[in-house]
Order: C-alpha cells, then structure tokens, then sequence
C-alpha cells in the first residue's frame, strides 16, 4: 500500500487542534486532571471537558462529556473530588460543580448570577473559596422582563475611569469579591463585601482559619493601579488586616505548610510596566519582615513567551513540605524554566530548564512526582511528569499526534546577532517545508506584542502557516522585550522607535545577507506593539515591499484615553500626560511620520479592541488611502485584541488568509 504523501498546514486546521488547560497533580501522585479544549465547525462553538491521565501507564480517558464547557478543574486535598467550572446548565451563566473522582454525578454548588475566577479548596476539604463578580442587579431584572431584554440596556452611567476591559467588555458596577461554598449545598457566602475595592488571588491558612488575599485598598483603586496590598480576613468572614509589604504590584499567594510565611509574586515600585517581578517572603511573626528573595538575580518571574495556541499559564509560589524551598516559573532567553530557591541560603537552582515554556505545575503530596504543562516551538501544549528523586521525565499526553504525523515538516534556526550598539540580539528563521539552500524565498518579518514580551520556544501556528506558503518566516526579541533582564527592557522607557527599531532593522538586514532570501521580496507585520512597529517601520524607510498591520498602535495622543489601560500607559512616557508633555507623545506616535508611506499596508483590526482601539487602526488606513498608497482593511465584528488566539475560530482562519493573500500579492 502507498504512503500517504504528508502535506502542508493549512489555515483550516485550526479546526482539528486539540488544546489543553490546566494540569493538576492528584494529591497521591497517580493521575493528572486538565481540559481539553475543542472547537465544533459546523456551528463555531468551542467545547471544553475534564481529562485524566494515569502517570504511570499513560492511559488517559475523558473525565466529564457534553457539548459545555467544563474547565479550571482542581483536586481536593484529599483526593476524592475534583471542583470544576462549567455551563452545563445554562450556555450563558456558569457554575461551580463537584464531582466524585471514584464515581458519580457532577452536581452545582452555587446558583449565582456573574462571573467566576479562581477557585481554592479548603485544607479540609469541606469547603471551595473561590474570586466572584455578581452581575449588576439592573441587568439581572432587565433579564427577567422579555421586552426589556429584547429592547437591551437604555444607557451606560459611567463612573470608573477603568470602565472596560478588552475581552471582557464593560465592567459591571459590582467588584471582583472572595465567597465560599459547602460541597453539597447551593448555599454561598460572601466573605469580602465593600464594593469600593476588589478582591484577588485568595488561598487559605495551612489551619483553614484564615484567608490571605490581594486588594488596592488606596483612595481610588484606578487612579493606583500598581499598589496592591496583601491583606488577611478570618474565613467565616470579618475584620480585614493589612500585612507590611513594599507597595507595588504584586500577584499570587501561597502560604508556608508551617504557617509562619506568605510567599508572593511583586514588583518593588508602583509606576513601571519594566520592573521585574520577584519573589517575596513575609514572615507572619509580630516583627516579621518582607523580605525579596530574589532581588540579586535578574530575571522576571511570569511566563510571557508569546503563542498563539495556548498560554502557559502561570502558578503561584509553590512550598516544599518542610516549607525550606520555592518552586517558581521565569521567562528568560525565550524560555520559561522552572526554579527552585533555597528559603534560608536563598540559592536557586534550574529544575526544569529546556528549549520549552514550562506552564501550570503541581507536586503531590510526598513530593516524588511534579506534572507540568510543556509548550514547544513545534508542539502548543502537553502534559509532562518529573520524577523529584531521579529527575527523570516522561511525557504523559500526544493530543495532536494525529494531526502532526499528517504535516509536512520544517526547521528553526535559533541565532544571535550583535545589533549597531553591540547589544546581543537573540531571533529565529523558521524555514518552509522542503526547504532548499539554493533557492531564493520570499521573507516575512514578524514583530511581537508588548512590547515587554518575548519570542522563543512556544509554538506559532500563523509562522508555520505562512512558511507552508513558501516563505521564510523570521523573528526576534529587540530591546524592550522581557527575558533579558531590566535593563534591557527599561531601555525603551519614553523611548519607542529608537533602540527597538535598529534592533528589529539590524535582525532584518543579517536574515537579508542570507543566500536563499530574495531581497526584493520582503514584507512585516506584527500585532499590538507589533503592529506599532509596522506602522513605524512604514514611515521610516520602504525596504519593505508589503505590510500587514494587525491591532496596532498609530498615535500615541489618542491612545492615551481610547484604551481600556488608558491613561495608565502613561508610565512609559515619563508618567505625564499627552499636555503636559505632547511632544513625547506625538514624537513616538507612526502617525506622525506616516506621510513618508509608499509601503502597501493591510490593515486588520477588531471592532471590539478595547486594549488598541480600532480607531487606531483607522487611523492608519485613512492616511494610507488620503496618500495614495495601496491599503484595504480588514475588521471582525466582535472581536477583541485577542482575535489571532481566542477569536472565533472562522475569523481566526480568516485572518491568516488575508495575511497571505496580501503577502502573496506583493511577494
């Protein structure tokens, strides 16, 4: 029988992706829960259930079913149940749900109306705490009058500067509280009530006796962004503490086993988006001490490699048992590693530092066994074991094994180049399918977001796309990226389209000198800050044959107060606004030097980017068209900023398609 030849991937195949979520350890060590997130064709519904995984014989078999969305699912303590949230019952509202991992119904504890964000387990495993946001009560009596509802909301009374939030849409009245609930009643307990602030990351007290949180309790939480406080609360609800910390932001929380030490992830200033974030001790004794625990290494503790997939999804501090040792995600080099850091000495040590972004962990129990998320160049997500004695580690699941024996292979090229500056720059070529070192290829360079992101070792399925339409597909992490300490990325503080741009032109110029790229057949793109710098690029020089611009940044000025961030980026132009110093502004806006355009420019945007208003792209397009240059722009209804990687899966293929038809034009 002949073999079937392997093909190319195609835009459509977004469709057959199989993505995880989550990865949770059972507390004995023997099987791994997570979601499986899906996508149905016919009707664009997107569908997610719980999996489980047996470590040691890598059987895996689907936990929950239905056409729902279950995620988020999370063992309790004692191994008997796992806590979900899902739709199940209503498309439009979620709930909390409990279900025996022995056997049995998954059944609701909670009947609310409003968003659900993380959710804890008590260490008794009697109770779940869990991030609440209660739907304002106008829209729920509006829901229950039908011609109410079919005439929709009559107005918005605007109050909060922070009034929208890209993705999400515009932000109810009601804040984000901490509430509890029992395992078989659909009685919940609001713990946090003053509506004036919101509540996140919650977790319990080793003893169960107490809730550690993080709130801004400052006069106006949106006028201070970056200064939240760890604050504690008695479980059964009542008086509010706040903890001593340095102010600046902060996220995470995790207590010691032994009860005498909160960790948590923060920053050391409330005014830069640079600042690294490090890792804290605050010792919970009378004169106890917030002490940075990694203030002389100079890293950042996030996971912010760019993908477009799946995120690896970020864990909190994790304690050792005998509460002498943190395990810790950092972004570097275009990785993400996993460290460990020694509480007293406060040494650290790589314990999983491969060309991969390692994403949500957790240990069991004995500590013998960690599951981690694993993302690679070539593979968006799987589940890997690591066995803590030996070091050893084994991949558990291969969703996609299907798929990709299917595709048609191509290679990156990691490489380091020396930028006008000497300052090392690190990128990668990814070449097409059946690549030939004689032949000569259209190139395309692609600019992340951000800017404080960076480019490395998760997997890009729009750069595989685009190198299966033949060309060369090349990328980097110019100054401003994270991963290369705060130096590296203060350098572009009120400074935009300088450092950053030689970088990216330095990186285009050395992939140029290659022998099989084509020198007149050049184009760019990128998305958010990337799109930013399309949009300079194109008023800097017309090296470039093409462009696609994709949900950019083009004026600075405007920007200030459209973004649903609004006026908080201010922080990277001096911290004044556009009056007090328009120069800046204007000066590091593309529109300003948008009329030496001749490069022809998609435009691609969605309508509902609260983050980069679409107005911003308008802006660029009307230039475009007023100069005569070629331009056509693309908008998708109900989108947000995060179209290319949780849009609607027919607007995402969309979009790939119109990056290649633009390119395919001019290249």
């Amino acid at each position: 029988m002949k073999k079937k030849r392997a093909r190319n991937i195609t835009a459509e195949d977004l469709y057959e992706f199989k993505i995880l979520s989550s990865c949770e350890l059972s507390p004995d060590g023997k099987t791994v829960a997570y979601s499986v997130n899906r996508v149905e064709k016919k009707t664009e519904e997107k569908y997610c259930n719980v999996w489980i995984t047996d470590v040691r014989s890598s059987r895996t078999f689907q936990f929950t079913h239905g056409e729902h969305i279950d995620c988020n699912p999370v063992w309790s303590p004692d191994g008997k149940y796992i806590a979900f949230v899902s739709n199940r019952k209503d498309e439009d509202q979620f709930q909390l749900y409990i279900i025996p991992f022995r056997g049995g119904e998954a059944h609701p504890v909670t009947e609310l109306k409003g968003l659900f964000g993380g959710l804890v387990w008590s260490p008794d495993s009697k109770k779940i705490m869990f991030q609440f946001q209660k739907t304002d009560k106008h829209i729920i009596e509006m829901e229950k009058d039908e011609e109410a509802k079919k005439l929709g909301i009559v107005e918005r009374h605007v109050k909060r500067v922070f009034f929208k939030e890209d993705g999400c849409g515009y932000n109810p009245e009601e804040r984000w509280h901490i509430w509890t609930t029992g395992l078989n009643s659909l009685k919940s307990k609001q713990i946090t009530k003053d509506n004036r602030f919101e509540e996140g990351f919650p977790v319990w007290s080793p003893d169960g006796k107490e809730i550690a949180f993080l709130s801004n309790r400052t006069d106006d939480p949106d006028m201070k962004p970056y200064d939240e406080g760890v604050f504690t609360i008695p479980a059964s609800g009542g008086e509010i503490k706040q903890l001593k910390t340095p102010r600046g932001m902060k996220m995470f929380l995790s207590y010691s086993p032994d009860g005498k030490n909160i960790a948590y992830y923060g920053a050391n200033g409330v005014d830069r988006w640079w600042f690294d974030m490090n890792l804290w001790k605050i010792q919970l004794s009378k004169k106890g001490k917030t002490i940075n625990l990694t203030k002389d290494y100079d890293f950042n503790i996030d996971s912010l490699t760019c993908a477009d997939m799946s995120d690896a999804e970020m864990t909190p501090p994790v304690w050792s048992n005998d509460s002498s040792q943190i395990y810790f995600q950092v972004s570097k080099l275009g990785r993400v590693k996993l460290k460990k850091l020694d509480v007293s000495t406060k040494k650290i040590v790589d314990l999983i530092d491969e060309e991969a972004v390692v994403g949500k962990f957790s240990l069991d129990e004995s500590e013998n066994h960690l599951a981690y998320y694993r993302g690679t160049q070539f593979d968006p997500t799987q589940i890997w074991i690591m066995n803590m004695k030996t070091g050893s580690k084994k991949q558990l699941t291969d969703l996609n094994k299907k798929l990709f024996l299917q595709l048609r292979s191509c290679t990156i090229e990691e490489v380091w180049i020396k930028s006008r500056d000497k300052t090392d720059i690190q990128g990668w070529i990814l070449k097409p399918p059946g690549f030939k070192k004689d032949k000569k290829y259209p190139s395309i360079l692609q600019i992340h977001g951000g800017p404080h992101m960076q480019f490395g070792f998760h997997y890009m399925q729009e750069f595989f796309y685009l190198a299966s339409k033949g060309y060369v597909v090349y990328y980097c992490n110019p100054r401003g990226s994270d991963g290369y300490g705060e130096e590296f990325k203060k350098s572009i503080e009120n400074k935009t389209g300088t450092v950053d741009y030689t970088d990216v032109m330095d990186w285009a110029n050395y992939v140029c000198k290659k022998p099989y790229i084509d020198k007149k057949r050049r184009g760019v793109t990128g998305g958010s800050y990337g799109g930013f710098m399309t949009n300079w690029i194109i008023g800097k020089t017309d090296e470039f044959k093409a462009a696609v611009t994709q949900r950019s940044v083009s004026n600075n000025v405007s920007f200030w107060g459209s973004s649903d961030f609004n006026w908080s980026f201010q922080c990277e132009y001096g911290d004044k606004t556009p009056w007090e110093d328009h120069d800046s502004y204007w000066n590091q806006s593309p529109m300003k030097y948008m009329g030496n355009a001749k490069t022809p420019t998609l435009v691609i945007h969605s309508e509902h980017d609260y983050r980069c208003d679409i107005e911003q792209g308008e802006q660029v397009f009307v230039a475009l068209k007023y100069l005569g240059v070629d331009t056509e722009m693309i908008r998708y209804p109900d989108e947000s900023h995060g179209l290319s990687r949780i849009g609607r899966t027919d607007r995402r293929i969309s979009r790939l398609k119109h990056i290649a038809r633009w390119f395919d034009k001019y290249l």
